[in-house]
Protein backbone atom coordinates (compact mmCIF):
# COMPACT_ATOMS: atom_id res chain seq x y z
CA UNK A 1 0.00 0.00 0.00
CA UNK A 2 1.38 3.37 -0.63
CA UNK A 3 0.46 6.88 0.54
CA UNK A 4 2.04 8.45 -2.47
CA UNK A 5 -1.13 10.96 -3.77
CA UNK A 6 0.33 13.96 -5.33
CA UNK A 7 -1.19 17.58 -5.43
CA UNK A 8 -3.73 17.70 -8.83
CA UNK A 9 -2.48 20.43 -10.81
CA UNK A 10 -6.49 22.11 -10.87
CA UNK A 11 -5.98 21.78 -7.41
CA UNK A 12 -6.63 24.86 -5.32
CA UNK A 13 -3.04 25.71 -3.65
CA UNK A 14 -4.51 27.02 -0.51
CA UNK A 15 -1.25 26.27 1.47
CA UNK A 16 2.44 27.03 0.37
CA UNK A 17 3.29 23.16 -0.78
CA UNK A 18 5.36 22.53 -3.93
CA UNK A 19 3.21 21.22 -7.39
CA UNK A 20 3.44 17.07 -7.32
CA UNK A 21 4.34 16.89 -3.20
CA UNK A 22 2.81 14.41 -1.36
CA UNK A 23 -0.39 15.07 0.43
CA UNK A 24 -0.82 12.15 2.41
CA UNK A 25 3.23 11.68 3.27
CA UNK A 26 3.23 15.79 4.46
CA UNK A 27 -0.16 14.87 6.65
CA UNK A 28 1.56 11.74 7.68
CA UNK A 29 5.03 14.09 9.20
CA UNK A 30 1.68 16.01 10.68
CA UNK A 31 2.99 19.38 8.85
CA UNK A 32 -0.68 19.02 6.97
CA UNK A 33 -3.55 18.59 9.44
CA UNK A 34 -5.89 15.59 8.18
CA UNK A 35 -7.90 17.82 6.29
CA UNK A 36 -4.99 19.17 4.28
CA UNK A 37 -5.04 22.82 6.60
CA UNK A 38 -0.91 24.23 7.39
CA UNK A 39 -0.68 26.04 10.27
CA UNK A 40 1.73 28.67 11.45
CA UNK A 41 4.42 26.48 12.62
CA UNK A 42 4.33 23.45 10.26
CA UNK A 43 4.40 26.60 7.29
CA UNK A 44 7.63 27.94 9.26
CA UNK A 45 8.97 24.38 9.12
CA UNK A 46 8.49 23.36 5.79
CA UNK A 47 9.44 26.54 4.23
CA UNK A 48 12.92 25.98 6.29
CA UNK A 49 12.99 22.54 4.72
CA UNK A 50 12.06 23.66 1.38
CA UNK A 51 14.92 26.58 1.49
CA UNK A 52 17.64 24.24 2.28
CA UNK A 53 16.24 21.93 -0.65
CA UNK A 54 16.73 24.37 -3.04
CA UNK A 55 20.75 23.90 -1.92
CA UNK A 56 20.50 20.47 -1.59
CA UNK A 57 18.71 19.55 -4.76
CA UNK A 58 21.59 20.39 -7.32
CA UNK A 59 24.28 18.86 -5.27
CA UNK A 60 22.11 15.79 -5.82
CA UNK A 61 21.68 16.11 -9.38
CA UNK A 62 25.08 17.28 -10.39
CA UNK A 63 26.74 14.19 -8.85
CA UNK A 64 28.20 12.08 -11.53
CA UNK A 65 27.28 8.51 -9.49
CA UNK A 66 24.36 6.43 -10.61
CA UNK A 67 24.01 5.95 -6.76
CA UNK A 68 23.62 8.80 -4.28
CA UNK A 69 23.90 8.68 -0.38
CA UNK A 70 23.07 11.25 1.80
CA UNK A 71 22.92 10.62 5.52
CA UNK A 72 21.02 13.53 7.49
CA UNK A 73 22.33 13.47 11.16
CA UNK A 74 19.94 14.42 14.22
CA UNK A 75 16.70 13.48 12.02
CA UNK A 76 14.33 13.65 14.38
CA UNK A 77 10.86 13.05 13.07
CA UNK A 78 12.86 12.86 9.66
CA UNK A 79 10.64 16.09 7.89
CA UNK A 80 14.21 16.91 5.95
CA UNK A 81 15.00 13.40 4.68
CA UNK A 82 11.59 12.44 3.69
CA UNK A 83 11.00 15.50 1.62
CA UNK A 84 14.20 15.91 0.10
CA UNK A 85 13.62 12.08 -1.02
CA UNK A 86 9.79 12.92 -2.29
CA UNK A 87 11.23 15.66 -4.26
CA UNK A 88 14.42 14.38 -5.61
CA UNK A 89 12.69 11.03 -6.32
CA UNK A 90 9.12 11.79 -7.14
CA UNK A 91 8.70 15.01 -8.19
CA UNK A 92 12.13 15.44 -9.94
CA UNK A 93 12.54 12.02 -11.38
CA UNK A 94 15.29 11.29 -10.38
CA UNK A 95 16.99 7.67 -9.64
CA UNK A 96 19.76 6.36 -7.60
CA UNK A 97 19.01 8.67 -3.91
CA UNK A 98 19.71 6.29 -1.07
CA UNK A 99 19.02 8.37 2.48
CA UNK A 100 20.26 7.11 6.19
CA UNK A 101 18.24 9.24 8.98
CA UNK A 102 20.23 9.12 12.10
CA UNK A 103 18.65 9.96 15.55
CA UNK A 104 19.16 8.85 19.09
CA UNK A 105 15.59 8.85 20.01
CA UNK A 106 14.16 4.77 19.03
CA UNK A 107 10.47 5.82 19.33
CA UNK A 108 11.38 7.99 16.25
CA UNK A 109 13.48 5.70 14.43
CA UNK A 110 10.47 2.92 14.45
CA UNK A 111 8.10 6.13 13.36
CA UNK A 112 10.41 6.75 10.25
CA UNK A 113 10.66 2.71 9.14
CA UNK A 114 6.97 2.71 10.08
CA UNK A 115 6.56 5.38 7.30
CA UNK A 116 9.16 5.01 5.26
CA UNK A 117 7.85 1.27 4.58
CA UNK A 118 4.03 2.71 4.70
CA UNK A 119 5.38 5.31 1.70
CA UNK A 120 6.54 2.77 -0.14
CA UNK A 121 10.58 4.44 0.24
CA UNK A 122 12.33 1.86 -0.58
CA UNK A 123 15.90 3.84 -0.45
CA UNK A 124 15.76 5.34 3.20
CA UNK A 125 16.68 3.58 6.28
CA UNK A 126 16.71 5.14 9.71
CA UNK A 127 19.60 4.08 12.41
CA UNK A 128 19.56 4.68 16.07
CA UNK A 129 22.44 6.05 16.76
CA UNK A 130 24.51 8.99 17.94
CA UNK A 131 26.07 11.10 15.37
CA UNK A 132 29.31 10.56 17.18
CA UNK A 133 28.26 6.43 16.91
CA UNK A 134 27.65 6.80 13.45
CA UNK A 135 31.29 7.91 12.24
CA UNK A 136 32.46 4.61 13.08
CA UNK A 137 29.54 2.50 12.39
CA UNK A 138 29.30 -0.55 10.12
CA UNK A 139 25.88 0.33 9.28
CA UNK A 140 26.68 3.39 7.43
CA UNK A 141 29.06 3.31 3.88
CA UNK A 142 32.95 4.15 3.83
CA UNK A 143 32.45 6.69 1.12
CA UNK A 144 28.99 9.38 1.17
CA UNK A 145 28.11 11.76 -1.03
CA UNK A 146 25.87 14.62 1.08
CA UNK A 147 25.60 15.06 4.85
CA UNK A 148 23.07 16.96 6.11
CA UNK A 149 22.23 18.33 10.16
CA UNK A 150 19.67 20.79 10.86
CA UNK A 151 19.72 21.71 14.23
CA UNK A 152 22.24 19.16 15.72
CA UNK A 153 21.89 19.89 19.56
CA UNK A 154 24.62 20.76 21.52
CA UNK A 155 28.23 19.29 20.01
CA UNK A 156 26.21 17.00 17.03
CA UNK A 157 26.97 19.62 15.08
CA UNK A 158 30.68 19.40 15.49
CA UNK A 159 30.10 15.55 15.07
CA UNK A 160 28.63 15.92 11.82
CA UNK A 161 31.16 17.75 10.34
CA UNK A 162 33.69 14.97 11.61
CA UNK A 163 31.49 12.16 10.06
CA UNK A 164 31.88 14.38 6.79
CA UNK A 165 35.03 14.76 7.12
CA UNK A 166 35.68 10.40 8.00
CA UNK A 167 33.33 9.37 4.91
CA UNK A 168 34.35 11.70 2.16
CA UNK A 169 31.64 13.30 1.83
CA UNK A 170 31.65 15.72 -1.49
CA UNK A 171 29.04 18.50 -0.22
CA UNK A 172 27.98 19.47 4.06
CA UNK A 173 24.83 21.11 4.74
CA UNK A 174 24.80 22.09 8.08
CA UNK A 175 22.27 24.51 10.01
CA UNK A 176 24.06 24.79 13.53
CA UNK A 177 22.13 24.15 16.53
CA UNK A 178 21.32 26.84 19.56
CA UNK A 179 23.97 25.48 21.07
CA UNK A 180 21.65 24.89 24.08
CA UNK A 181 23.97 23.24 26.27
CA UNK A 182 25.93 26.45 26.08
CA UNK A 183 23.49 28.50 26.72
CA UNK A 184 22.35 26.75 29.65
CA UNK A 185 25.43 27.02 31.77
CA UNK A 186 25.55 30.92 30.62
CA UNK A 187 22.28 31.66 31.87
CA UNK A 188 23.37 29.40 35.06
CA UNK A 189 26.13 31.52 35.83
CA UNK A 190 25.08 34.77 34.43
CA UNK A 191 24.35 36.59 37.71
CA UNK A 192 28.61 35.49 38.35
CA UNK A 193 29.56 36.95 35.27
CA UNK A 194 27.76 40.23 35.26
CA UNK A 195 29.22 40.74 39.18
CA UNK A 196 32.54 40.12 37.69
CA UNK A 197 32.79 43.44 35.46
CA UNK A 198 32.04 46.92 35.65
CA UNK A 199 28.65 47.26 34.00
CA UNK A 200 27.11 44.56 36.61
CA UNK A 201 27.37 47.15 39.23
CA UNK A 202 25.39 49.55 37.11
Amino acid sequence: MTIIKKQNKNQQKTYDVQHGQSIELLKELHILTRDGKLNQDSRRKLKQVYHLYQFIEPLLASDNNSSITLVDHGASKSYLGFIIYDLFTNVAKQNGLYVYGIETRDELVAKSQQLAKLAGFTAMQFLHLSVADSISSELLPDKVNVVTALHACNTATDDAIDFALTKDADNIVLVPCCQAEVAAVLRKNKSKLLADIALGEM
